[in-house]
């Protein structure tokens, strides 16, 4: 059997046999001879230095699955990628989740906040939490680009840990605000330094782990945002007995509490930050494993760092992948604004409860959400082979029958309690969309950098003033105006998932047919 020309040519045909697999419409009917001699061709001798003999011989081309790669990915590996992956997963998901835990911890803390005291001893009582909330979208759009540009220059390891301490110190500087103007200064700054997570952190665990693995992690990374969601809750609940002491109120509290969180943390990322497989130099892995670390990435098509020419930027921005797939993020992310807003502790203070029912009760969409959100991962990855829409247009189907309940309103009680918890099931959507962005922009990493960052900051950019219209505070609890505008956000969404789905199985059949021409 001969030797092939080049790795992509493998990933075109091996993801034109996934998407078959998975019942997708691009060229129909049972794999050819050549597609499986491309897929089952090893690379030889003559074409990679001995060093990468051994790393290909580790990893395998076509990944076997068992019934055991339902329960987790690893357990169909060979035993030097099982070791590999376990110390990526313990370095890079433990910072990466913690480090999104926070984010999201220092992010909706102001909202735990301003229910729990921050309204009445500041006089805020007008659309002062509006207005916070913009000017931290303000900062989190100006720097989400060129956060991520940054990570293809220079080691993620520098960068991402640095932006976190700097929003931890201002989480303190939070806690001595008495003026809305103050407030307003020091969340933009937040939100600034914030923007270097979310898309940084996807930007490079999808530069460690294949397609089987990639949703997974993607995911249990998502969800680390509802932890901390749910944890700033749980926290004001806690700290809320702390008011008084030494001074400070029970919210005030709440901000120096997350600053003693973040700070040591942020400190830690430092030395467990693996980079990127191209130039990590992770104290934790060895020679080998570095090896077969970018063995797995080239089998996968995954480019490795390139100038920015003219050309590249040219052909990135006439590209579909930057303009859809930003897009879709957009309706994604904005149709969950219910759950980021207020929304339900406000109707829980309407009702009476308690400052400590309206601070954990909320905190059960986060619970849901998690659970939706891992269901999302498992499924993609095991029984839709890899599909990412069936999950997606699922969890949009269920946002739209609970956003048209919430329009009603006058509904039995116990399925308003229902419909509140739900929205929490929508965010698992967004570790499917950064799975599906980094598969579909694989052969370029500056395209996947800048592409995924785009996504966050389009998305980030409706944001900083959609809620200005419809989630104005005034309108509390009814939210007429948001609930609706969310019925048809998840309707466009679902729309967009079955385009950006031809598209893609269009350009991968052309892949394919480009790869057997190459062989």
């Amino acid at each position: 059997m001969g030797s092939i020309k080049s790795t992509r040519d493998v990933a075109a045909v091996q993801e034109v046999k996934s998407s078959k697999s998975s019942g997708s419409d691009i060229g129909g009917g049972a794999t050819t001879k050549e597609e499986l001699d491309i897929i089952q061709t090893t690379v030889s001798d003559s074409e990679l230095p001995p060093s990468k003999v051994t790393a290909g011989d580790v990893v395998q081309v076509n990944p076997h699955k068992t019934w055991k790669s339902y329960f987790w990915d690893t357990l169909d590996k060979s035993p030097q990628e099982k070791r590999l992956l376990f110390k990526i997963d313990a370095a890079l998901m433990t910072v990466g989740c913690l480090s999104y835990f926070l984010k999201y911890l220092d992010q909706v803390n102001v909202n735990s906040a301003f229910v729990s005291g921050m309204r009445e001893d500041l006089g805020l009582f007008g659309l002062e939490l509006n207005y916070m909330q913009t000017a931290f979208m303000v900062g989190y759009i100006l720097g989400e680009i060129p956060s991520n540009l940054i990570l293809t220059r220079i080691r993620p390891s520098y960068w991402l840990p640095a932006c976190e301490v700097a929003w931890s110190v201002l989480t303190f500087l939070m806690c001595r605000a008495t003026t809305p103007t103050q407030l307003y200064v020091l969340r933009f700054f937040i939100g600034l330094f914030e923007s270097s997570c979310y898309p940084g952190m996807q930007y490079v665990i999808g530069s460690w782990y294949r397609k089987d693995e990639l949703a997974r992690r993607a995911c249990i990374f998502h969800s680390s945002g509802y932890v901390g969601f749910m944890f700033s809750g749980y926290l004001m609940a806690a700290v809320y007995n702390l008011d008084g002491v030494s001074g400070f109120k029970g919210w005030q509290w709440l901000f120096i509490i997350d600053g003693v969180i973040s700070l040591p943390i942020a400190c830690a990322s430092f030395f467990f930050l693996p980079d990127v497989p191209e130039i990590t130099k992770a104290w934790y892995l060895s020679k080998d494993e570095i090896e077969i670390a970018q063995k797995r990435m080239e089998l996968e098509g995954r480019a490795t760092r390139a100038p920015y020419t003219f050309a590249k930027i040219k052909r990135i921005l006439s590209s579909w992948h930057i303009w859809l797939l930003s897009l879709l993020y957009i309706f994604f992310n904005n149709g969950t604004s219910g759950i980021t807003q207020p929304t339900f502790p406000l109707w829980l203070k309407s009702q009476g409860y308690s400052i400590t029912a309206i601070n954990v009760y909320p905190s059960f969409a986060s619970v849901l959400g998690i659970v939706a959100t891992l269901s999302y991962a498992w499924v993609s990855d095991t029984v839709c082979k890899g599909a990412r829409w069936p999950p997606m247009i699922f969890a949009a189907t269920v946002q739209i029958i609970t956003h048209i309940s919430l329009t009603v309103w006058d509904i039995p009680t116990g399925w308003k309690w229902f419909c509140y918890l739900a929205m929490g099931m929508s965010g698992g959507v967004g570790g499917m969309s950064y799975a599906w962005a980094t598969e579909i922009t694989s052969d370029d990493m500056e395209e996947r950098a800048l592409v995924t960052s785009t996504m966050n900051e389009m998305a980030g950019a409706m944001q900083a003033w959609i809620p200005l219209l419809i989630w104005k505070v005034t309108d509390a609890p009814r939210y007429y105006k948001g609930f609706f505008t969310m019925i048809f956000f998840w309707v466009i969404f679902i729309g967009l998932v079955f385009l950006v789905r031809f598209l893609h199985n269009k350009e991968l059949k052309q892949k394919a047919l480009v790869a057997l021409i190459r062989v």
